[in-house]
């Protein structure tokens, strides 16, 4: 029988983006899912990218994944988040056709010459001497060098409506339970954490003249580096809101409810929680936002993201209709909560290898994350890393400092996780340097010598870069004079008058200035590609705070041993949120790297302790 380079399980986004990157390095790759035709479909909302995950969807993508590329070709509307707050925190969310998505994604893996595909049902895992041997399925054995375990919440799944439970991986597909006996008979120690999704409403029972409109962003651009053409950016959500009516009728029903009578015993999803945990933990708020996100161009379903739920069908009628605008709504699929298995990250290398099985690696919510860009993240660097050890090479291990997907692998193996692990910028030491941006311009060299990237790829964004720096250093000899009309532009921008001589890189950094009002200032301008103006102007307006954040970096590391006083109260520090009080409070750490070697403390959370700590 044939033996593999390597079989891919499962086929969400760790599964794709594992099979495609292992299929990039020339590797010969079976990928094994449960129905053909649910490969790459989105199992929650229907929108890519965020705070933070943007980044992981831009560094996934110049590393040669399908993710971003995905995206732009059905997409639905482009958001900008954080814009108001400067070019370099901000962040893209992108809502997508989840039908189309899912048919993109499945029509890539099925015409990628390395990869075949075969609807099976993985029973076990074949181990010999502590190496991975291949699986056994209801449809045979299959040999492989490598195997990458991409499960998401099929794994042992078990979804609640109510108090009723069954196991299900997604409402109306079977669970995997045939691999999770499998793993634990292997010794590998498993616990379960809980995620939910809220009802798919249809389109046609709203009202939306009782919604606010939510425009696309018309300035936003395409996710991936290599997309030509114009992306689909035309339809528009809707934002309504629950209301003290929609509260009491959650409270009403709590004795129906799985997570508050015992039945859920898994950790769940701090930042995004049922609307049950909002009414219950935000008692105080009168009203809690719901965006109603189209599923589709040409789908009558729609998603009202904030409301996911495990409440019996018969109060999400009664609590959905008590919301503004859909009084009248009917609901196509009930929302649900599930319980899953996740593996302890700690037991991986920063190769997301095993370290119990050689040749075994696991990527996505297996590993306690929730998130379909950190799951791709993860299938990314799984499946370079198992077509690797198939060509006898060294491992890619993402930096740090140099990526988000780094730092999720960094912070999973390093520290584990108690809960699932949501990406957050805050989460990073140096987030003005690590934007998305300027992912290609981080990560192009990593994936060139790869082989991920063309020569070509390769040479268009060495070329940008040396252009940005170019321009940088030109702007910086220009000598601006303080004269007449000089001080009348300035003051046409709302900026001070030029009281002296000055550089035309030390004007741009005043905050109403953008690159092109160089010109009229007598600069001249060196570029007109707007990717690269954009670098230019936020490696010059934040200089100062990227070179604090870098110094900063330096710091902690440097005082991490120093110790923290007994009966500190951190609930009186400023700027720590209630989550890591509670870890404080919970895991007393005596010295600052204990407190950041705890799971989910991030290292702004440090900072801000340190400054108390120099205070006293």
């Amino acid at each position: 029988m044939k033996r593999w380079d390597v079989i891919v399980v499962g086929a969400g986004h760790a599964g794709i983006e594992a099979a495609n990157a292992s299929s990039k390095l020339g590797c010969s790759v079976l990928f094994l899912t449960l129905n053909i035709d649910t490969i790459g479909k989105l199992s929650c909302n229907p929108a890519v990218g965020g705070i933070a995950k943007s980044h992981l969807v831009r560094e996934v993508d110049i590393l040669g994944g399908l993710i971003a590329k995905l995206t732009d070709k059905t997409s639905l509307q482009y958001r900008i988040l954080n814009k108001s707050k400067g070019k370099a925190v901000r962040a893209t969310r992108v809502q997508v056709d989840r039908f189309a998505y899912q048919a993109q994604a499945k029509d890539f893996i099925l015409d990628n010459k390395n990869i075949e595909v075969l609807e099976a049902e993985v029973k076990s895992l074949l181990v010999k001497k502590k190496r991975i041997e291949g699986v056994l399925t209801n449809a045979g054995l299959f040999r492989a060098k490598t195997v990458v375990i991409c499960p998401g919440t099929f794994l042992n799944g078990l979804v609640h409506i109510g108090l009723k439970n069954f196991p299900s991986g997604r409402l109306g597909e079977p669970a995997s339970r045939k691999l999770y006996d499998s793993l634990v008979s292997l010794g590998f120690t498993l616990k379960h954490f809980k995620t939910g999704t809220c009802a798919r409403l249809d389109r046609r029972s709203l009202d939306f003249s009782k919604m606010t409109p939510q425009e696309p962003d018309k300035e936003a651009w395409p996710f991936s580096f290599f997309t030509s053409f114009r992306p689909f950016n035309k339809e528009r959500c809707f934002i309504t809101h629950t209301n003290p009516k929609t509260h009491r009728i959650i409270r009403k029903n709590l004795k129906y409810s799985p997570l508050y009578q015992g039945v859920i015993k898994a950790k769940g999803v701090r930042y995004c929680p049922s609307l049950e945990d909002k009414v219950v933990k935000f008692s105080r708020k009168e009203r809690h936002q719901i965006f109603i996100e189209p599923e589709g161009r040409d789908s009558i379903e729609v998603y009202p993201n904030g409301i996911s739920t495990s409440l019996p069908l018969e109060v999400q009628y009664e609590f959905i209709h008590s919301i503004e605008g859909l009084g009248n709504a009917r609901i196509f699929r009930p929302g649900y909560g599930i319980e899953h298995a996740v593996i302890e990250a700690k037991d991986l290398f920063f190769s997301l290898e095993s370290k119990k099985i050689k040749g075994l690696f696991f990527a996505g919510q297996i590993n306690g994350t929730t998130g379909y860009e950190e799951a791709a993240a993860q299938g990314l660097v799984a499946g370079i890393n198992a077509g690797l050890k198939v060509k006898k090479k060294e491992a890619f291990i993402p930096a740090r400092d140099e990526s988000f997907t780094g730092l999720l692998i960094d912070d999973l193996v390093s520290k584990g996780t108690d809960e699932p692990y949501r990406m957050f910028t805050s989460r990073s030491e140096l987030r003005l340097s690590l934007r998305e941006d300027n992912a290609p311009f981080r990560l192009f060299k990593d994936s060139y010598k790869l082989g991920l990237i063309s020569r070509r790829d390769f040479s268009i964004i060495e070329e940008k870069l040396h252009r940005i720096k170019n321009e940088i250093d030109r702007i910086k000899k220009v000598k601006i004079y303080p004269s007449k009309q000089t001080n009348k532009v300035l003051r046409s921008l709302g900026e001070a008058d030029l009281a002296k001589v000055d550089s035309g890189f030390n004007i741009l950094k005043r905050p109403k200035l953008t690159y092109p009002d160089l010109a009229k200032l007598g600069c001249g301008l060196g570029l007109k590609d707007r990717s690269e103006v954009d670098q230019v102007e936020i490696e010059v307006k934040y200089e100062g705070f990227i070179k604090r954040e870098t110094q900063q970096a330096r710091e902690l590391k440097k005082l991490a041993r120093i110790k923290i006083p007994k009966g500190i109260d951190y609930s009186k520090l400023s700027g720590l949120s209630r989550e890591i009080v509670e870890k404080f409070k919970y895991f007393k750490p005596k010295t600052l790297k204990e407190a950041s070697n705890i799971p989910g403390v991030t290292p702004a959370a440090v900072l801000i302790l340190l400054a108390y700590l120099k205070k006293k």
